[in-house]
């Protein structure tokens, strides 16, 4: 037999054998009215009337369904409500710009857009192609009657697209991955199985979760049963608070969270919440092993390493402390955990001739959203091309240089080439390169060297803030150095290894 995998698996299991449980604490501080505190059963309402609402709307199978928005549970329950009733679920990076954000909701089809009241000035002009709402203002549409009855999606298509995630990746267009079904059925499943997820857990929303679906972990609670608990913007102190006030054990993070949540910990008053229970999750960049070192001493949680990207829905590997090495000291398993980890089940990795990783599993995206060109390339010969380089030994794989020109900065992607392409169109430079520089709290910051147009008089500062008018603020370099050439090749071409070697130096690894 073969019933096809669906996105709505984990919310009826949550349903059927957690309905009574507490499934959903809604930030309390959002512009939005809160939904506070619902059961499963009352989620899965929920995702019922925004698919009834949906059917209202004409919004059809395999239609687009737009949501700029911090994280709430509203956009949560849009998970099921929108793809697991057979539409596509584009959750949109709110940090983007306006015309960002205009040219997703343009390029995906998008028949609806949904806009966090928050953002509602800043993109008042964006719009769908039939209906465009303020998340709040216009609530009747997701929590409208106590039931509904929505249209059956009556032939499940397990490979079809689920969800339309837009990553910034190596070009000035951001590119959307198609994730399937059965893409975020496998992820999740995996996922939940390496980090030990059960219904005792409770998870605590620190990464957002437009970011890759919250690296599938929305789906893998709900189908243990685990109540998740949604975190609005990202506070050091608050994450300890809601550590203690929920009962949390488990999260996902970019390392600039940690940094926070590290930073935070001496102010706090008593024992550190959590301490020998929460494990906390990261990927994005490797932190320094020092870091490592420290959530276990420091905040006595388990550390816990991931690889992978959002064309992986995310995870390829996982590098959890083994029983093998708990007789090391906290700083020699800092050093094992560092790497990037072994490959999940069902993934399948190895390096080509030239360095780079490649990828085969069932979490690997179906395409890019109408790129057939990007989507052969990244899928060549059989395989997920990952542009990162790296080495494996011993089963694990140890990131070691990035071959895309992306730079990782608090776990965000940013395409050098286009904030090169935001600097150059400002009239007083001549050229520029970008290029991602070490840094403690955020992995990698984003340096721009820049040669100044003749008899130009501007500054670092004025630079910097003519970028942040022209893209994402996190896309903007938060250093640029004037220098009068830049070294090419003979062909013109920039030699990005030889200006990034300075400030890498002594580095065994070109990422941070």
């Amino acid at each position: 037999m073969i019933v096809p995998f669906t996105v709505s698996d984990f919310l009826d299991r949550a349903v059927t054998v957690y309905g009574d449980r507490i499934g959903l604490h809604d930030e309390p501080d959002q512009p939005a009215p809160s939904w506070g505190d619902l059961t499963y059963a009352e989620m899965g309402r929920r995702a019922r009337r925004i698919a009834a609402k949906l059917d209202e709307l004409g919004v059809g199978f395999g239609e687009r369904v737009a949501m700029v928005s911090h994280n709430s549970g509203r956009l949560l329950t849009s998970f099921w409500g929108v793809s697991g009733f057979g539409r596509v679920l584009v959750p949109v990076n709110f940090r983007l710009s306006r015309d960002e954000v205009a040219y997703i909701v343009e390029h995906s089809g998008a028949k609806v857009l949904f806009v966090d009241p928050e953002l509602a000035d800043a993109l008042k002009d964006v719009e769908a192609s039939a209906h465009t709402f303020v998340i709040g203002s216009d609530d009747d549409l997701m929590v409208d009657g106590e039931d509904a009855d929505p249209r059956p999606w009556d032939s499940p298509d397990e490979n079809g697209t689920a969800t339309i995630n837009y990553t910034s990746g190596t070009t000035a267009r951001p590119k959307g991955v198609q994730m399937t079904h059965r893409n975020i059925w496998v992820d999740a499943t995996t996922f939940g199985w390496h980090t030990g997820v059960s219904d005792r857990d409770v998870y605590l929303h620190t990464l957002p979760m437009f970011h890759c679906n919250g690296w599938g972990m929305p789906f893998t609670m709900a189908g243990m049963g685990v109540p998740q608990v949604v975190l609005r913007k990202v506070d050091g102190t608050e994450i300890l608070r809601r550590v203690e006030k929920y009962g949390v054990t488990i999260m996902c993070a970019a390392p600039a969270v940690v940094a926070a949540v590290l930073d935070a910990a001496p102010g706090w008053d008593g024992p550190i919440p959590g301490r020998d229970r929460t494990r906390i999750v990261v990927a994005g960049a490797p932190p320094p092993s020092r870091t490592i070192q420290r959530v276990e001493e420091e905040l006595g949680w388990e550390f816990i390493q991931i690889y992978g990207l959002t064309e992986t829905s995310p995870l390829l590997t996982i590098n959890r402390s083994r029983q093998e090495w708990d007789d090391l000291s906290a700083q020699e398993r800092s050093l094992k955990l560092m790497r990037a980890g072994s490959p999940a089940v069902g993934v399948t990795l190895k390096v080509d001739g030239e360095g780079e990783v490649l990828a085969r599993s069932n979490v690997v995206l179906a395409g890019y959203w109408d790129n057939p060109e990007a989507s052969e390339a990244a899928l060549e010969g059989g395989w997920f091309h990952t542009g990162d380089g790296g080495v494996i030994e011993d089963g694990y794989l140890t990131i070691s240089d990035r071959k895309k020109d992306v730079i990782i900065t608090g776990g965000e992607n940013v395409s050098s080439i286009e904030v090169e392409d935001a600097i150059f169109s400002h009239p007083d430079v001549a050229e520029v390169a970008v290029i991602g520089v070490p840094d403690d709290k955020w992995g990698e910051t984003i340096k721009a060297l820049v040669v100044k147009a003749e008899g130009s008089t501007l500054t670092e500062q004025e630079l910097i803030d003519y970028v942040k008018s022209k893209v994402a603020r996190y896309k903007a370099p938060s250093s640029v150095e004037f220098r009068d050439v830049l070294d090419r090749t003979a062909t013109g071409k920039l030699q990005k290894f030889k200006l990034r070697a300075p400030y890498w130096e002594g580095r065994d690894r070109q990422v941070n």
